[in-house]
């Protein structure tokens, strides 16, 4: 299962602590398209190589770790989704004693990298490339003669693509009637909002990294879109905020974004909210149907009960993952919340780990 960001900064916080005394710590990239097959072939290949190691420990740890990372790879049914990282190797601080560890990693995000290496150090730097990746929003502005749509990521704005609608802007010479204009018209803006609804599906659907979506535009134009449900569900369900903007191009976009900035930043707080309030309410109304402190967890998810996990991110962090891994077995849905807020403060004094069942236990 890929890790989320905070799995991964821990991951890495750990592994930063390991140094090999020789040139022992192997390193393994899987980038998300590439056979694990393939990969296993590869290190048989450096097991070879490796018995010219001059240093009969060193030897044996290089080899130690191939051999355990290539078992690891042999109870693979195919290559995670996102990719896969593997570190392996002696990391006992005193010459002559064996520690060998083994680290599998599937990123929050994509790798594009296929990477071998045998050091001192374990090669981190891919994935905190991947750490450090902005969230993403989807941004649209539109009104019924032209559309446009960008992503933000970061502070950087990108124009993704222009469309226009082809609506005429009055009755061509001819005599038509208003009546007949209005139903060309609206029969062409209809359709355009279609194409725009198609367009944003192809760019935001597989977007993994999509924080929301942004929709500016003028008034009706902007709620027609949203209200008489042109976007699909699941994206429809990504926007965060729909506002009254004047221009439906390029300029557009940095307008959006402007007037987004307390929504974008609010935007997390607000989820972390809403999920400790409906543990909140769900303690008060239905008190059985939540549970709080690492021994009741554990029960409830020892029975299978726990819908979704709350980890404070102040809990214990060997602890967290303890029970996120059990968790993770019977498909809950895990977050981390911080103590920056005063629901999150109140639930790490409380505990600092919760959940809310799936049925009572």
């Amino acid at each position: 299962m890929a890790m989320d960001s905070d799995e991964l900064e821990e991951v890495l916080n750990e592994l930063e602590k390991h140094k090999g005394r020789h040139t022992e710590l192997i390193t393994v990239y899987i980038s998300a398209d590439y056979d694990a097959v393939s990969v296993q072939k590869q290190l048989e290949a450096e097991k070879s190589t490796a018995k010219n190691i001059k240093s009969t420990g060193t030897r044996k740890n290089v080899t130690d770790a191939l051999d355990k990372i290539i078992r690891y790879l042999k109870g693979l049914k195919r290559t995670p989704d996102n990719g896969l990282a593997l570190f392996c190797g002696n990391i006992s601080k005193n010459e002559g004693e064996t520690d060998m560890q083994l680290w599998a990693v599937e990123p929050p995000l994509p790798l594009k990298i296929r990477l071998y290496r045998c050091d001192k150090d374990f090669v981190l730097d891919p994935l905190r490339e991947i750490l450090n990746t902005k969230e993403v929003y989807g941004l649209l502005v539109m009104d019924r003669k032209e559309a446009t749509i960008g992503l933000l990521e970061g502070k950087r704005i990108e124009l993704l693509h222009k469309m226009t609608s082809g609506v005429p802007s009055k009755v061509r010479a001819g005599g038509q009637s208003s009546q007949r204009f209005h139903r060309i018209t609206e029969g062409l803006t209809k359709e355009f909002y279609k194409r725009i609804a198609e367009e944003m599906q192809k760019v935001f659907f597989d977007m993994k990294n999509l924080k929301g979506i942004l929709i500016g535009g003028p008034i009706p134009t902007k709620d027609e879109f949203i209200d008489e449900n042109y976007l699909m569900t699941k994206l429809r369900e990504k926007v965060i905020a729909v506002l009254d903007i004047g221009d439906a191009d390029e300029s557009g976009l940095k307008e959006l974004v402007n007037k987004a900035r307390d929504v974008l930043a609010s935007q997390e707080s607000i989820m972390e909210q809403k999920l400790l309030d409906k543990f909140f309410e769900t303690l008060g109304e239905k008190p059985e149907m939540v549970v709080y402190g690492e021994e009741n967890v554990r029960k409830a998810i020892e029975y299978g009960a726990v819908d979704t996990l709350i980890i404070s991110k102040k809990f214990n962090p060997d602890l967290a993952r303890e029970i996120r891994e059990l968790a993770e077995n019977i498909s809950s849905n895990i977050h981390v919340v911080s103590t920056e807020t005063e629901e999150g403060q109140q639930f790490y004094n409380m505990a600092g780990v919760g959940a809310i069942l799936r049925f009572k236990i």
